[in-house]
């Protein structure tokens, strides 16, 4: 994507992306680290974008101002493993591993972060294999397997072939969050869409599905402000 720049201090980037469905230049600013996407329409040119970015400047610069803070996790920092605070502490240890109210990580502090982010990968695959597997089986609809990905705007999503996929950041959510997450796509296996019908199959798998389905509306977006990338 082409990106431009927003005169000031500081300079803001902001990513231009073309949508042959768009009808209208839209500005759109994440609630979750900042970026800035400008929507173009197909009948619209990169000049004329630039000109209605430069002009919503101080709406972006004040939605900017309000978005979450990134967490960049490294010894000392405590982020939930399953719904419970976890701090990331540097031990004799091989690889990660959860011992009382800490989570042991090798001692070398660049790699803290990517080796947290392999343990909840590891975590989520063995929680959403179980979850997707019980659920599967209940509806009588088997899938195709699961993958793993860091998506932003969604916790899951199931192919037309039976694959589903999910955010590997459900290991630190509740359990009863995840396994929610896990019965909504398993449900998708019978009802690729999001009618009453699908719903219906959702309430059968997990009948207090609703509760879950608020905790990811209300504290979702906390766990995406995790950067478990090591370079900050």
């Amino acid at each position: 994507m082409t990106e431009i720049w927003l005169p000031g201090e500081p300079p803001v980037a902001v990513l231009l992306r073309r949508s042959a469905r768009a009808r209208r230049l839209s500005l759109r600013v994440s609630r979750l680290d900042g970026r800035v996407t400008l929507t173009i329409p197909a009948g619209a040119s990169e000049a004329e974008a630039a000109a209605f970015a430069r002009s919503k400047a101080d709406w972006v610069r004040a939605a900017r101002a309000r978005a979450a803070p990134v967490v960049p996790v490294g010894h000392g920092t405590v982020l939930p493993v399953a719904g419970r605070p976890l701090a990331v502490t540097p031990a004799p240890v091989r690889a990660a591993r959860i011992e009382a109210a800490a989570l042991l990580v090798p001692s070398d502090p660049a790699r803290a972060g990517p080796r947290v982010a392999a343990f909840l990968k590891h975590v989520a695959r063995a929680a959403l294999a179980e979850a997707a597997d019980r659920h599967s089986a209940a509806l009588g609809r088997p899938h195709a397997g699961i993958v793993l990905r860091d998506t932003r705007s969604r916790w899951g999503s199931c192919t037309h072939e039976g694959r589903l996929m999910f955010s590997w950041r459900l290991a630190m959510a509740p359990p009863e969050v995840l396994d929610y997450v896990a019965a909504h796509e398993v449900a998708h296996l019978q009802e690729m869409n999001h009618s009453p019908a699908f719903w219906s199959v959702v309430a059968r798998l997990l009948p207090d599905h609703a509760r879950h389905r608020r905790w990811l509306r209300h504290e979702g977006d906390a766990l995406m402000r995790y950067d478990f990338t090591g370079l900050r």
